[in-house]
């Protein structure tokens, strides 16, 4: 303002551009993982994530506590930097910078901004009680808002502009009257599927939000496999080997002091006995990460015993493992141990640790089995090409250690992959990158056909999930063709439903065979001599 105006007003800011990049200068924080750089009165304040591995997970164990979130500070009056809080989700800074909105697991509190992890007892820490707030909802007015803003954000962020040839307002138009005649929420998530499915388009979803489990239904499981005698006596097949890197992937009945094993019965839970004809599934409901009591006969005749263990709520991880690990020892024994194995089950940073559980070893075999069918996609294809794609150059020879190709993690010899129905979106593309670049046949069926990618930005004002397909995917050979029909395999090897009854699988066979015969003619690469002196 000018002089003797008798008002004031923020004060100008002007940023002097030139060598802007010079006067730049680093917080004194130890390299981390951090976001959300917001301001404060005095300084400002971001998140810090926990750096922890994606191999199984970073708790000890199935119902341990990962490490938390921390809010941390840097007080630009003081130079010097400190912990807002511990544990929490996400914050906000009140308008006038003085305090901070925690969402922690505990619900929601509101702190000073200078404070350093206050307890919920003090008094300068206020909880929100958000059991007292009381909302009326217009079901029928939120369910007409909710149509318009999906057909909106698809309008806005569709990968085409001109909705790929669709008239997306006609669309919106013919299904608008419907959403008056919607009575429930499963409903309109039906309707938005129909609006979505116009524009003939992967990865175009409505998902509901999930509604937590309750403990009293969350299913027990015991990671093993039973099965029923003639007389109604239920027994242990097969305890399903654990996989000791994944907390998830450890069966209870193999836990230290449990010793269950194949052939024992199981007679009651919680002193309850079994019954003949359900078995211990009714006896188990609700008993997911809760201690419950087997009463157990021995398959050896020796006298009955009680055993103390903590069911599951999933053995997917440990189903999942135990195929793999069936897969490779199919691999090692049809090639009498000259091929290695490696499953990827998804693109993202669990199919990336999977990749690597096994990577050095498996590619020190004379040819390789890549096996991508499942594949759920994600983002790390390029990074899985990028080592499939690798070549032996040299070696490394150090004494009394193997020797080490260079580049290290290459493959030997051949590679024959392996993709089905079920291998989609970043699937799809890995199995066209390994057409296209000539790393190997690929043996199995087309994959599933949806390439064009999201980023899972927006939910509408009740929690509901809506994607809009974004990015698309020119690829070399196949031009945009991979979108709605997917890559063919080499050799084409469905699997019957008679083979599937009787545990074969003729596409891991045929890879085996196709690899072997490419060793023939082609062997593996393997170390030189020493030089003569």
């Amino acid at each position: 303002q000018g002089k003797g105006s008798g008002t004031t007003g923020a004060p100008a800011t002007r940023v002097d551009v030139e060598g802007l990049a010079d006067r730049i200068i680093p917080f004194p924080v130890d390299a981390g993982r951090y976001s959300d750089l917001r301001a404060w009165s005095d300084g400002v304040l971001w998140l810090r994530h926990p750096i922890s591995g994606t191999l199984g997970t970073s708790a000890g164990t199935p119902g341990g506590n990962r490490p938390g979130t921390t809010v941390e500070r840097y007080d630009l009056t003081r130079l010097k930097a400190g912990t807002l809080a511990s544990d929490v989700r996400e914050f906000e800074v009140t308008g006038d910078g003085k305090r901070v909105l925690l969402r922690a697991p505990a619900g929601l509190r509101s702190v000073p901004a200078d404070s350093s992890n206050l307890g919920e007892d003090d008094e300068q820490s206020l909880g929100l009680d958000l059991e007292r707030v009381r909302l009326t909802v217009d079901p029928a007015a939120e369910w007409r808002q909710m149509f318009d803003e999906t057909g909106r954000l698809m309008r806005d962020h569709f990968w085409r502009a001109d909705m790929n040839g669709v008239d997306w307002d006609a669309v919106l138009a013919e299904y608008r009257p419907l959403v008056e005649r919607v009575a429930t929420h499963d409903d309109l998530v039906d309707l938005l599927w129909e609006v979505h499915g116009e524009l003939g388009t992967s990865h175009a979803y409505v998902t509901p939000p999930a509604a937590p489990v309750p403990a009293s239904r969350r299913q027990g499981l015991l990671g093993a496999d039973l099965t029923r005698d003639a007389d109604g006596t239920w027994r242990v097949e097969r305890v399903l080997p654990s996989e000791t890197s994944d907390p998830q992937a450890r069966s209870p009945l193999a836990a230290p002091g449990v010793a269950v094993r194949a052939g024992d019965a199981i007679l009651a839970v919680d002193g309850v006995p079994v019954d003949p004809t359900t078995g211990p599934g009714p006896l188990l409901s609700g008993t997911a990460d809760r201690a419950v009591e087997l009463t157990i006969a021995p398959a050896d005749g020796s006298p009955r015993r009680h055993a103390v263990v903590v069911p599951l709520d999933s053995e997917e991880q440990l189903r999942y493992h135990d195929w793999v690990a069936g897969r490779r020892a199919a691999v090692r024994e049809l090639s009498d141990g000259r091929l290695g194995y490696l499953h990827v089950p998804d693109m993202v940073s669990n199919g990336w640790a999977q990749l690597h559980r096994d990577l050095r070893t498996e590619m020190g075999r004379e040819g390789l089995i890549v096996d991508v069918r499942e594949n759920r996609g994600g983002h790390t294809s390029q990074l899985v090409i990028e080592k499939l794609a690798r070549r032996i150059i040299g070696w490394d020879l150090i004494r009394h250690q193997e020797p080490l190709s260079y580049p290290e993690n290459a493959p030997r010899g051949p590679i024959v992959a392996i993709s089905d129905e079920h291998a989609g979106s970043d699937g799809d593309m890995v199995t066209a990158a390994i057409k296209t670049l000539g790393l190997g046949p690929v043996v199995g069926t087309r994959t599933w056909g949806g390439v064009i990618g999201i980023d899972m930005r927006y939910d509408l004002v009740d929690g509901t999930a809506i994607t809009q397909p974004r990015y698309a995917i020119w690829l070399k050979g196949y031009d945009w063709s991979v979108e709605n029909h997917g890559v063919e395999p080499d050799v084409e090897v469905p699997i019957a439903p008679h083979e599937y009854a009787a545990g074969r699988d003729p596409q891991l066979e045929t890879a085996v065979r196709m690899a072997l015969e490419e060793l023939e003619r082609n062997p593996a690469a393997v170390p030189p001599e020493l030089p003569p002196l």
